[in-house]
């Protein structure tokens, strides 16, 4: 009998990166779960980010993305790079721009790996990397007037 690692199954996959977009509409987490579907993945992690009531100790009334033309081609960087670092069977990321209100879904991102282990890291890594290096904007809304714009994502 083989290894375990020797199985095909347990390394990442041809290509992986089965959706990446930036959307003005709705995104859906079906969508995005549809998207990560692998017989070979153990585990699958994903994570959903929503538009909050609050930042900073100041209430939230809305917030509004916006993105740099590159916006999705570096998605798909950061999603490479994740896929090149980890055993990835199948990953997805979507995020939204335009006008967002509290309780909207404005990212959701999707990793499949062999192990739940992975599958947690490996979704850990793409989301932060996504916030830090793509180049998405917030401007935030407050209650009391005041406004404020956040660097990526």
């Amino acid at each position: 009998m083989a290894e375990m690692s020797e199985h095909p199954g347990e390394r990442a996959a041809q290509d992986p990166v089965k959706l990446i977009g930036v959307r003005e509409s709705t995104l859906s987490v079906d969508e995005v779960f549809r998207a990560v579907g692998d017989a070979a993945a153990g585990g699958i992690a994903l994570f959903v980010g929503t538009v909050r009531n609050h930042d900073g100790g100041a209430d939230v009334d809305a917030l509004g993305y916006s993105c740099h033309p590159s916006a999705e081609a570096e998605m798909r960087r950061v999603a490479e790079k994740v896929v090149a670092d980890h055993p990835v069977r199948a990953l997805a990321a979507v995020h939204r721009v335009g006008e967002l209100s509290v309780g909207d879904i404005a990212v959701v991102v999707a990793v499949a790996c062999p192990h739940r282990a992975e599958a947690f890291e490996a979704c850990r890594k793409l989301i932060d990397d996504l916030k830090h290096e793509v180049p998405i904007w917030k401007h935030q809304k407050f209650s009391d007037g005041t406004e404020e714009w956040v660097g990526a994502c």
